[in-house]
């Protein structure tokens, strides 16, 4: 298997003994402004065996510190974050709902700090694990801030890539706080979230799920992952000269998050200039498909479970009768895609894995086609806004004092 790896310094000053990254010449990268964000989306199966050895060095410490809180009954998890970060916690919380059999929820920091006496109402003992790639969003210092101001008992996991960023200085070394700190290269420089992503995803399925043995599943993930990058790229490519002006993600359960953040970077990496869709496939007939027009490509994410997967199939088999079967992409674990009407872009030795983990290879070639698309369209992706229209970490948020009822 050969695999196009690069650093990220190496890719970003476009110097180094790696002559290309994801098939481009790391040199015209630079020129391009995508140094780092290609190098970024190549380095993320290195940075998953980092992030293995991490969980593993740490395992004791983490056991110790979640040990006895999820041996408590009344324990509510809470996932929380921003933007992407949101997204990682949408994408976990079926998976960790079974694994610590116990309720897990999905609250973006973005709504919890607008109404937290909604979301924080039930003033139980809560885990409130932080996904944050700066740690410097106004929202996601605010939120664990709030939350032990509304609740009596509230312990937090801080995921962080930036152990420079405010909401580590605010939890390391605290009794109530435990913080996983990600692989330096993980804290993106690009504009868009990659590697931070899959990193913090990674990370908590490792430290929460106590997966049988944790260094084969990291392998399997990070091998995929390399088999993705060496040759997916070539594809998603062609696709990114087609001109779509519509992209749909479509995914069930956790795969339905992960269509969500698909959509979040190419609608981020073409700076709104392709508009994008997301759903679950049951979902999409309601309405959302009315979005379909002869300028769209449509990325459907095969479950692995076999009960699910039925209603993936079948909305990838409705759309390819409708559609140009070309404008329609199945990502599928690879044994299982001769189910698949048509065929389907597969990823090799994964058929027996969960979705939240499948979601880390399956989210490589979204990646690389919303870099591909945005250099298609002539666009910097390392800063599709250079005139700061959004930014990398979100500006302008002003963090109000709570107020009394009424």
């Amino acid at each position: 298997m050969t695999t196009r790896q690069t650093t990220g310094q190496t890719a970003g000053d476009g110097t180094g003994p790696t002559a290309t990254t994801l098939a481009y010449d790391a040199g015209e990268l630079h020129e391009r402004g995508a140094g780092w964000t290609a190098s970024e989306i190549a380095q993320q199966p290195a940075l998953w065996r980092e992030v293995g050895d991490i969980a593993r060095a740490r395992r004791s410490e983490t056991d110790a510190f979640l040990g006895p809180l999820l041996a408590r009954k009344d324990l509510r998890v809470v996932l929380t974050g921003a933007g992407t970060s949101a997204f990682a916690g949408e994408l976990l919380t079926g998976v960790l709902s079974r694994e610590l059999r116990r309720r897990v929820e999905a609250i973006a920091t973005t709504d919890l700090v607008s109404n937290p006496r909604e979301y924080l109402a039930e003033d139980v003992p809560t885990l409130l694990v932080s996904f944050a790639r700066s740690g410097e969003s106004p929202e996601s210092v605010a939120a664990t801030r709030l939350a032990d101001e509304c609740l009596a008992e509230c312990y937090h996991l801080v995921v962080t890539c930036n152990a420079e960023g405010q909401l580590y200085r605010d939890h390391q070394g605290v009794a109530s706080s435990l913080v996983l700190t990600m692989p330096e290269a993980a804290n993106d420089r690009g504009f868009a979230m990659t590697s931070s992503f899959t990193c913090m995803v990674l990370s908590v399925l490792l430290t929460l799920t106590r997966p049988q043995d944790p260094e084969e599943l990291v392998d399997r993930l990070a091998g995929a992952g390399e088999d993705v990058l060496a040759t997916r790229p070539a594809t998603t490519n062609a696709l990114a000269q087609r001109g779509y002006e519509r992209i749909v993600y479509l995914g069930s359960g956790p795969l339905k998050a992960l269509a969500r953040e698909s959509a979040l970077k190419m609608l981020e990496l073409s700076a709104g200039r392709v508009a994008t869709w997301f759903d679950s496939p049951l979902g999409f007939r309601h309405g959302p498909k009315s979005v379909i027009d002869p300028r769209t490509l449509v990325v459907v994410y095969l479950s692995n479970d076999p009960y699910t997967r039925l209603y993936d199939v079948d909305i990838v088999a409705e759309l390819r009768a409708a559609m140009s079967a070309d404008d329609v992409i199945a990502v599928s674990a690879g044994e299982r895609a001769d189910q698949v009407p048509g065929g389907a872009w597969t990823v090799p030795g994964l058929t027996d894995l969960d979705d939240a983990a499948v979601a880390l290879p399956f989210v490589l070639p979204a990646q690389v086609l919303a870099l591909q698309l945005s250099l298609a369209l002539g666009l910097t992706p390392d800063n599709p806004f250079p005139g700061n229209q959004v930014n990398r970490v979100v500006q302008g948020v002003t963090i109000h004092p709570m107020v009394g009822e009424g």
